[in-house]
Formats: structure tokens, sequence, C-alpha cells
């Protein structure tokens, strides 16, 4: 699914050069639940913008199904994150003044699909995490619990080959925290390819396999169930 080959990002910050991750190499396989952890400045923000190809990497190869991603021009970027890519925010990125089914129809509008058949998708896709019954509610009428299930939804919504999370539970209390989680330990059981990145070792517990960075290098990468 995804392959990471001796990848760098540098900055340059006036005369200094910053290398936010060094050489970094890994593969994910279909299906996998990774959690890319570390501590401020550690890089896994950056590495999380690579891998959502939100940002290129300075040096380096990264293939997204096979696909050299910094061959591609940027709307061919847009096209591939729109249709393989599913991106979950700690801060949700909802737009307020559209419904949850509006906000969830959103990625397939960018998409070009029929009116008819994004509606039927939006709906299938929230009513998988829970929300059938909150379409019609705006993010203000919804907990902040439920505004993640509908940023998952959205997701989830274009069946992307890989999903994103980035501090899924971070604004949520304790109970809201552990439904996302429910959420994704079920999208993992159905198949998906899950890379969440957290500073939250309950969170990280949930994943399959861990990638601990420090200083933009991996330092660990274990795998806590088969």
């Amino acid at each position: 699914m995804i392959t990471i080959e001796d990848v760098w990002r540098t900055y340059r910050m006036g005369p200094a050069r910053v290398d936010a991750v060094k050489g970094l190499s890994f593969t994910v396989a279909p299906g996998d639940f990774v959690a890319i952890c570390g501590p401020s400045g550690s890089g896994k923000s950056t590495l999380m913008n690579i891998l959502g190809c939100l940002d290129r990497p300075s040096a380096g190869r990264y293939l997204l199904e096979g696909v050299e991603v910094e061959s591609l021009d940027d709307d061919a970027l847009a096209t591939l994150r729109n249709r393989r890519i599913g991106f979950v925010f700690q801060t949700f990125n909802l737009l307020p003044r559209m419904t949850a089914l509006r906000n969830v129809e959103l990625p397939m509008i960018y998409g070009g699909v029929p009116r008819e058949a994004r509606q039927r998708q939006a709906l299938d896709a929230l009513g998988a995490v829970g929300l059938g019954g909150r379409i019609e509610h705006r993010p203000s009428e919804l907990s902040g619990g439920e505004q993640q299930r509908v940023a998952i939804a959205r997701a989830l919504v274009n069946r992307p080959a890989i999903i994103l999370a980035d501090e899924p539970t971070g604004n949520l209390d304790n109970k809201a925290g552990e439904e996302i989680l429910e959420i994704f330990r079920g999208l993992e059981h159905g198949g998906a390819t899950i890379i969440i990145v957290t500073h939250n070792p309950r969170v990280a517990d949930q994943a399959r396999r861990v990638i601990q960075l420090e200083d933009g290098r991996i330092i660990s990468d274990s795998r806590q169930r088969g």
C-alpha cells in the first residue's frame, strides 16, 4: 500500500537548514493499523503531511499503491488526495453552515459524483458511524464526539485506500474518545488501512503497529499484535 524510502524533508529558515524528517524508510501493508508516535518536534506531523500528499519530500521516494507521488503535478496530487486518502483531523474541519449530510458529501462534490449517488453514499457512511438519525444537524447542534463521527464518515465516503487520522481523540473527553476508537477498531476489522498520528499511549495501544519518531528519525517500529 505505502512505501517510504529514505525520505527527508528539509526547510530553510533564513540561512539555517532544518531537517524535519531524516531518512525515513518503512512500508505499510493493506489492512494494517499503524500509530505514529513521538514528542512535539519529532517529525510526526511532517510525516503525516507527506503521507497525505499535502507536502512533498525534499529527497527520497514515496509510493502509494505503486504510484511515485513525487512525480505527480499539483492537479494529479489533488485528485489522488480526494479519491484515495481519507483525512480525519483533531479539529474536525466541518463547515459550520452545512448539515452533517452535506459535510459528508463534500469530497464527492469535488470529485464530480452525481447528486443521487453522493447522497446515497453519504447516508451509508453516516449510518456506519451511528449518525443515521442526525443527518440534518449542523456542527453546532452536535457534540464533539458526533462531529468527529461526521468527520470519519466524510473520510470514508469515497472508499479511500488509506485513512489518515491526526490526533482524532485530542479534543474529546474520555467517553467520546473511546467511542471514536471503537469506530476505528471496526474499520480495521473491515479491512481498512489506517494510520493515526498521536502522542497518547492509550490511542497508540489500539494499533497493530507503532512507529516511534524522535528528532526526525525512526527509533522503533514494533508490532503489538498480528
